[in-house]
């Protein structure tokens, strides 16, 4: 009956069956999955084909980024599909810029990027910490243990550090109002990514966030919004030239000839001062000179009496999100306005945060609600570049604080940006969760020999994963130790038997190279940053063991990218 018709009454069709139908209907058995789904589909099953080709992939992302890790780390070059060369070692940046396209190795990405997120630091230790994980799973499952074996040692392990890692605590930061505290925890993040420039950078950024700190006086908990403490990046000059100024500061110079107000009080548009155009097109009949000098001025008073307006409420700084006619610029400098141009929407409503405006969308007087103020706008030369300055009150009640780096190398500036970032980050969660654990490997070493203990308590087949879940925590000593030079076999000797007499601070002194204790040099990580880098990285290595089969279908039809040169 395929392909047939039958008809009622009326010609209505009551049944109908094609010969595709008929078609899609048989299966082939003997053909597997090719003859179930559509063709052009890929299919990757068993544990050759899925499962270590995907630990593979994870393993050559992870080994990408580790020799990265720590204060000697190396930095990478990557040119991205635009053709812009960033040159860095840091982790979220590079796995950023790296497009990566095998589905196991984007797990370890995505939790990458979730670490960057959420605490703003120890992404390579989440990648490498995956990575190793995987890479250990590897032997074991090549030894004959199943996945279902090794996934279930692994979360035994993981409950076990999670626990253990509270009691491994040095130190407490107990004022975090405090600057010399804070600065003794922003240098190690800050030596982490840029060595050498931790006497530098830690006691700015430290500046700048007790800047938006509530006071004691407030009666608030310490706390610090990282929307609050923008980085400029200035370029020119030295990096010592660096420094931090309460308030806002916009990259660029006023538009009139006024410089400096103040008491000033802020009127901001997201829209330009121009005159309106309108929205139908119309022909205007000029018959002589005498006509267009009548238009002209009915023009020029229409903008007059917007600018008038404006100036009648006491503004003497004018913002504008778009640009500035001659016109209105004329006239904004007859009422002695300043005036300002932000073309980024961002630092627009970041500038409204800080000094308490409200963005007008239309051209006209603001009400004394949605203006704002500050205590002084004025212009600034850093060696051959202008800005302009909004300097708040000190009592403002929405803080605003600018670290304004300075280097003449494009590549150092940005690295210094994102280490600064991650300062501000250590800042932010310390006053939620001061408790610290001793750095450098120091924390890892201990884990690891605890967990190996915990093993040979074990008598079912878990004890082997759990066994292998603490060897994978070598990676961060191991990492450390060959990137300054170290043989890692002396070194990770040493350190077990540092671990094992009891000196659980013990880690990696990359200077002196050699074990040393980490709470008297002050090189210490911050727990909740250490624990949740943990967490994502034995999830997304589980969530890869998992996979025994991948399918992939047919890439969609169109126009194909042009093949890179």
């Amino acid at each position: 009956l395929a392909g047939s018709r039958f008809y009622g009454t009326g010609g209505r069709v009551l049944y109908r069956r094609t010969a595709t139908m008929s078609k899609s209907m048989n299966y082939n058995m003997a053909g597997g999955t090719s003859t179930m789904l559509k063709s052009g589909h890929k299919t990757f099953e068993g544990l050759e084909e899925a499962i270590i080709k995907n630990i593979e992939a994870a393993k050559a992302i992870s080994t990408m980024v580790s020799s990265s890790l720590g204060p000697n780390g190396m930095n990478k070059l990557v040119v991205n599909h635009i053709g812009k060369i960033i040159v860095t070692s840091d982790c979220a940046t590079l796995i950023k810029e790296l497009e990566v396209a095998h589905p196991a190795a984007q797990m370890l990405s995505l939790a990458s990027q979730m670490q960057d997120q959420e605490l703003g630091d120890a992404t390579n230790l989440t990648v490498s910490f995956a990575g190793e994980l995987l890479k250990l799973a590897e032997e074991l499952l090549h030894s004959g243990l199943h996945t279902s074996e090794i996934i279930a040692g692994y979360k035994t392990a993981f409950d076990r550090t999670i626990e253990v890692l509270p009691s491994l605590v040095c130190h407490t930061v107990e004022n975090p109002r405090d600057s010399e505290q804070l600065i003794h925890a922003i240098k190690p993040v800050i030596m982490s990514k840029q060595y050498g420039y931790e006497n530098l950078l830690a006691p700015l950024i430290a500046r700048a966030c007790l800047t938006v700190m509530p006071d004691a006086e407030s009666g608030r908990k310490p706390s610090v919004n990282a929307d609050a403490v923008r980085v400029v990046k200035l370029i020119g000059g030295n990096v010592e030239q660096s420094s931090v100024i309460r308030g806002m500061l916009l990259a660029r110079s006023v538009e009139g000839t006024i410089t400096k107000v103040d008491a000033a009080k802020i009127t901001v548009f997201g829209c330009g001062l121009e005159s309106e155009s309108t929205e139908t097109a119309g022909t205007v009949l000029i018959r002589n000179a005498e006509d267009m000098l009548q238009y002209n001025r009915s023009e020029e008073k229409a903008l007059e009496e917007v600018i008038s307006a404006i100036a009648a409420t006491g503004t003497n700084v004018v913002v504008s999100g778009g640009s500035i006619s001659e016109m209105a610029l004329h006239y904004l400098e007859k009422y002695n306005m300043m005036a300002v141009k932000c073309m980024s929407k961002w630092d627009l409503r970041r500038l409204c945060a800080a000094t308490g405006a409200t963005a007008l969308v239309r051209l006209g007087a603001a009400t004394p609600e949605e203006m704002g103020a500050a205590r002084k706008v004025f212009v600034k030369e850093f060696g051959a570049k202008k800005v302009t300055v909004f300097e708040q009150n000190p009592d403002d009640e929405a803080p605003v604080a600018s670290i304004i780096l300075r280097s003449s190398v494009v590549s150092v500036i940005n690295d210094l940006e994102r280490a600064c970032d991650d300062g501000i980050a250590c800042v932010k969660h310390l006053c939620r969760q001061p408790q610290f654990t001793p750095g450098a490997g120091a924390t890892e070493i201990e884990l690891a020999t605890q967990l190996k203990a915990l093993a040979d308590k074990t008598d079912s087949l878990d004890q082997y994963a759990i066994r292998k879940f603490g060897e994978a925590f070598e990676v961060v000593p191991r990492t450390l130790g060959e990137n300054a030079g170290m043989d890692s076999t002396t070194l990770m000797s040493q350190l077990y038997t540092a671990h094992q007499a009891g000196e659980k601070n013990v880690g990696v002194d990359v200077e002196k190279k050699c074990p040393g204790d980490m709470t008297q040099q002050g090189i210490v990580d911050l727990l909740s940053i250490k624990e949740s880098a943990i967490r994502l990285a034995v999830d997304a290595a589980i969530t890869v063991l998992r996979v025994d089969q991948i399918i992939m279908s047919k890439p969609a039809g169109g126009p194909k990218a042009p093949a890179q040169r």
